[in-house]
């Protein structure tokens, strides 16, 4: 059976809870547009935990803060509030994030910030947590350029506050290269490259349903997608380090009352930067054809 969308998610945590005492402040609308990819099995575990976690304080009912506790921990495990970390590197997780988050804010068209934490869960020492309006099933260049700019933004943030890299933006750098070169060889979202398909993929079935790509295009094709994919990923990052250059005070601010609240919900964000999103920013999209 296919994973439920949003709406079929909302029904399964309103069967859940029927039998679970609630505040008037839990939404299910919410919750479900923040578990995408959860299973039935995955919603019953999440109004578990937060039942168990609001038990912990000795509620009469669960809240909507117990139901965020509970969904972070199934998506990223426990907090590791334990965890012992200088002050030099929480700072640096505290700027890395709001990069992330102040890009997000300000391009137009991108998905809400839900929150940003610098508490450390699972492997992560911070998360920037975005939550779609309407479930996608397909996305625009435009939209997919945004989300590069927006993994690249805690990079540029530490080069611009802390004059060096740290390896926090790995996986940032992974996810961006990855976009980007399916933008180029899926997805024909190149004017260079054109709306042609690079790689055949060839389903290993008895290897454990594996897949392989198959090289059907020539070296001087394999050079011109590099080049375009590194293009692609520049053009994101200069992109994002412009627009949190011609925001530095805005970058320092946030990143300061982060470290001081270690969480910061989308409503607290908005009231730091001003409801409005700056007219500088509306217009800060990345130009595939530079």
């Amino acid at each position: 059976m296919p994973l439920p969308d949003v709406r079929g998610r909302e029904k399964i945590l309103e069967v859940h809870a029927r039998k679970t005492p609630l505040e008037k402040d839990v939404d299910f609308a919410v919750i479900a547009r923040g578990t995408p990819g959860f299973s039935g099995a995955d919603i019953e575990n999440l109004v578990n935990e937060s039942v168990l976690y609001a038990a912990r304080f000795d509620k009469d009912k669960v809240s909507m803060s117990d139901f965020e506790y509970a969904k972070d921990k199934v998506m990223m495990g426990a907090e590791r509030k334990s965890m012992v970390i200088s002050e030099e590197e929480k700072r640096n997780t505290a700027y890395h994030e709001t990069g992330h988050a102040l890009v997000a804010r300000m391009l137009p068209g991108t998905d809400p910030i839900h929150k940003v934490t610098i508490i450390p869960r699972g492997r992560a020492l911070g998360l920037t947590q975005q939550l779609p309006v309407d479930e996608k099933h397909t996305y625009p260049r435009e939209f997919l350029l945004n989300s590069i700019m927006i993994l690249l933004g805690g990079r540029a943030a530490e080069e611009l506050t802390l004059k060096d890299f740290t390896t926090g933006a790995g996986n940032d750098i992974e996810r961006a290269t990855n976009l980007a070169r399916k933008m180029v060889c899926e997805w024909g979202m190149s004017d260079q490259m054109g709306p042609l398909s690079y790689g055949k993929k060839e389903e290993q079935i008895f290897l454990g349903r594996e897949f392989a790509t198959h090289k059907d295009y020539s070296e001087d094709t394999a050079k011109k997608i590099d080049q375009e994919v590194s293009r692609i990923v520049m053009t994101g990052y200069d992109g994002a380090k412009k627009l949190l250059s011609d925001h530095l005070d805005l970058l320092n601010r946030i990143a300061a009352e982060l470290l001081e609240k270690e969480v910061i919900n989308g409503q607290e964000l908005d009231e730091l930067i001003g409801i409005a999103k700056p007219q500088s920013a509306v217009n800060t999209v990345l130009d595939l054809n530079a």
